[in-house]
């Protein structure tokens, strides 16, 4: 009988949807839980969400070198044992500062799931991996619709019930894994040829690097930005007198829009560059931040992260596309590997950072620091862009 050497779609897609509607029980509620019913500090909340992001990097890091040069279906395994060991340890265990390790320890299994269900879903073969990964961002985005949807249901009658649902998606994502990931893979190698033309690098090159870098640079205060949607604005909505499950809803009306306005994103390829319609998408994402200034009913935050969600659906799934079509493809994986690493980043640093502006200043500081944070890195990226467009005008 011949072994199995991919895992089919379908099941990679089922992962990515089970893992995340897992997570999505637990980051909207973390800063709120720590600070309403745990006492923390906002400060204190941000510095356990950059370790909980500092987790998930190093969660990634393993993953992907453990994939590489250990055994695919055993790391698989690892990550998917140590993020449900977490959270069914959470039903038992949820004081401080255990709901603190747990959380890290869940970030760091989460990091190794992601990672492999990316490096597995790039195995497949039967479909193109524009195809396979547009598949896999939907289910992405289903499991966040319903993590999210559940959360704000369950968590006024217990946050008990919260961590029990959350560990039996988590169950059956290790079930998922232990029967459909054990295949056998063979990772191909780097040519000769491959790996002395990566040593080339003309003037045109050099640009094109530069550009990434800078996008990169945007793509951290963005998801700086984005971050506190996940950690501060759950406490400065409640404090409005604004309840948890219309916070938690919010998530779920973002992952509907995406999941609706990503096919029709897609119909402006043939029309519109993509570095336009990805400058446009961030340029209507950090509006969305400056108009938080204002916003003091639901009414006015539903408005403004309907306006946020559109510019995350016009720019996000382009920026890898973008980030691929600036660089040579023997080298694509290095730096998607730094897009992933940088928007770890923005998440690592912004709880934190937000927290701390909230005790120093006020959310309206926070929200226009922010915002001009985005434009200006924005508008780095836009002018060095419009160089290299001349510099290859001339050329």
């Amino acid at each position: 009988m011949t072994a199995k050497t991919t895992v089919k779609l379908k099941w990679v897609a089922l992962a990515s949807l089970l893992n995340n509607t897992g997570a999505a029980f637990l980051w909207p509620l973390t800063t709120m839980y720590m600070h309403n019913y745990l006492h923390q500090t906002l400060t204190t909340a941000g510095i356990v969400m950059l370790f909980m992001s500092i987790a998930m990097m190093a969660g990634n890091y393993s993953g992907g070198w453990l994939f590489d040069h250990w055994s695919q279906y055993k790391t698989a395994l690892v990550g998917v044992s140590l993020s449900t060991l977490a959270i069914f340890l959470l039903i038992f265990i949820h004081t401080w500062p255990w709901f603190a390790l747990l959380m890290m320890l869940n970030s760091f299994g989460d990091g190794i799931n992601a990672t492999i269900v990316n490096s597995y879903g790039s195995m497949v073969s039967d479909r193109t991996s524009r195809y396979v990964f547009n598949y896999i961002y939907m289910a992405f985005n289903i499991g966040v619709v319903i993590g999210t949807l559940l959360v704000g249901v369950l968590l006024p009658i217990s946050v008990v019930l919260v961590f029990a649902v959350a560990t039996v998606f988590y169950v059956l994502l290790t079930i998922l894994v232990v029967l459909t990931f054990n295949v056998r893979i063979v990772l191909p190698k780097k040519s000769a040829a491959m790996r002395a033309r990566s040593g080339a690098r003309s003037a045109q090159h050099r640009r094109l690097i530069t550009l990434v870098w800078l996008i990169l640079l945007n793509l951290v205060t963005i998801h700086l930005s984005y971050s506190l949607w996940e950690s501060v604005m759950a406490v400065h909505m409640t404090n409005m007198g604004i309840p948890f499950y219309a916070y938690s809803m919010l998530w779920t009306l973002n992952g509907i829009l995406i999941i609706i306005g990503q096919p029709l994103v897609n119909k402006l390829s043939p029309y519109v560059r993509l570095s336009s319609q990805i400058i446009v998408g961030i340029f209507i994402f950090a509006l969305s931040f400056l108009l938080l200034v204002f916003a003091r009913s639901l009414a006015a935050f539903v408005v403004d992260f309907v306006i946020l969600t559109i510019g995350e659906t016009t720019s996000f799934a382009g920026l890898p596309a973008w980030v691929a079509q600036l660089t040579d493809v023997n080298e694509a994986g290095h730096y998607q590997g730094l897009l992933n690493i940088t928007i770890s980043v923005g998440r690592a640093i912004g709880p934190l950072y937000g927290g701390y502006v909230i005790e120093q200043g006020n959310y309206q500081i926070l929200f226009i620091s922010v915002f001009l944070m985005m434009i200006i890195t924005l508008g780095i990226v836009l002018t060095y862009l419009i160089h290299v467009h001349h510099m290859q005008a001339q050329a």
